[in-house]
């Protein structure tokens, strides 16, 4: 890979933050400025993350910043579980981007073990 936006996890991530910026531009989730604004931080830094620490050139610190940017892809989970309890999303909405949060998770985990394996 030469650059960052050949990373599957970079465009998966890039999917879903676009995603969390179109479900948080409308109804009580546009209005809730706390959540949203913290909801948009959290995907921004998953795929913010990823092209630093790719762009960071050495395995020890992309290693790093992979595992930050899965703890902000918990985040937005987390936020999401927010904004479904609070009435803000559906069911069906909450459960397509819980599962494709998880799924960015996953490959950023899998990434992180490959670059784990070049570092070591």
């Amino acid at each position: 890979m030469e650059k960052f936006e050949d990373l599957i996890t970079w465009q998966k991530a890039r999917e879903l933050t676009k995603k969390i910026y179109g479900l948080t531009s409308d109804g009580q989730f546009a209005k809730d400025f706390g959540l949203r604004d913290q909801t948009r931080r959290a995907a921004v830094s998953v795929m913010s993350n990823i092209s630093e620490g790719f762009e960071k050139g050495l395995a020890k610190e992309f290693h790093q910043f992979l595992v930050i940017a899965k703890v902000s892809c918990a985040e937005v989970r987390s936020q999401l579980y927010v904004a479904f309890d609070a009435g803000y999303i559906d069911e069906t909405i909450f459960q397509e981007l819980n599962q494709q949060a998880i799924e960015v998770s996953r490959i950023i985990g899998g990434l992180r073990s490959s670059v784990d394996k070049k570092r070591t």
